[in-house]
């Protein structure tokens, strides 16, 4: 897993480098994630910015995103031995911190299509990165706190798509159709009609999609994990009534041979004692 990120430019720090960048690793990587998560409300402000003040607040957040970014890496880039192999085992993250830079003076809304693609790129690195920074609390032998993921999910995806989406009138609407997009069904009552709703429903059907499915796999692991306990169990009793066995077995050999060795010695005794047929014909002549 660590091989694959770091050929996907997110190694982090080497296991092999000092302690201080390890432990300057430790509290920039927060800081990466943080900065990602200011990219979504910066997004959303941007694209639907009816104002100079809803734009400028945009550019603002992507200023501070970039800023948090740069930031962490550079000081754990001075922090490293190797500073350019750090660089290079983290082009993702110098690759979102150019974006941010870049967001700060982008266009304004009505977008081309060249910067929608553009966008919509950079809002893919800023999801996968989240879930690389996250990675570790959603395993799916974390059955606590899946669901409750899961959920807080859909309750901000109920709320997105109330602000997002003109067709939903109240908040339970809304959590339907984050229900929906994350459960993939698709009933047709409810669907985006905005380009904002739009993209929002393509993070909510990945995220809660990937929940969902994260949360039936550690459901399943767990069942797994309780028949593999109780298999462990029997295979420990049968080990131990073989071991019981083995050792009767050998008290009873020590006993046949406690009981045979004076019959055997005995034996030989009588051996030695009788004299040999050539000296029984010498005696006797």
């Amino acid at each position: 897993m660590s091989i694959s990120l770091h050929k996907a430019g997110l190694g982090g720090v080497d296991s092999h480098d000092g302690a201080a960048a390890l432990h300057t690793w430790s509290h920039a990587r927060w800081v990466l994630l943080a900065g990602c998560l200011t990219a979504i409300p910066a997004f959303y402000l941007e694209l639907l910015a009816t104002s100079s003040s809803m734009l400028l607040t945009a550019r603002a957040l992507y200023g501070g995103m970039a800023v948090a970014c740069v930031g962490a890496i550079a000081r754990t880039a001075w922090s490293c031995r190797k500073p350019a192999r750090y660089l290079d085992r983290n082009a993702f993250d110098v690759a979102i911190a150019c974006g941010a830079l870049v967001s700060v003076i982008g266009g304004a809304n009505p977008w081309s299509s060249l910067e929608w693609t553009l966008r919509l790129a950079f809002m893919a690195m800023i999801a996968l990165r989240i879930v690389v920074a996250l990675r570790a609390y959603f395993e799916p032998n974390r059955l606590v706190l899946l669901p409750v993921a899961g959920a807080i999910v859909l309750l901000l995806g109920g709320a997105g798509f109330y602000a997002l989406e003109p067709r939903v009138h109240t908040y339970a609407e809304g959590l339907w159709l984050a229900f929906e997009s994350s459960a993939t069904v698709g009933y047709g009552d409810f669907a985006p009609t905005t380009p904002a709703s739009r993209v929002f429903a393509v993070f909510v059907v990945l995220l809660g999609y990937g929940m969902l499915s994260l949360a039936f796999a550690g459901l399943a692991a767990w069942f797994i994990g309780m028949e593999e306990r109780r298999l462990r169990r029997e295979m420990h009793r049968d080990i131990k009534a073989l071991h019981a066995e083995i050792s009767s077995l050998h008290r009873e050999i020590e006993g046949l041979r406690d009981v045979l060795a004076p019959r055997h010695g005995g034996l030989e005794t009588t051996r030695l004692s009788r004299p040999a047929p050539v000296e029984r014909e010498r005696r006797g002549a």
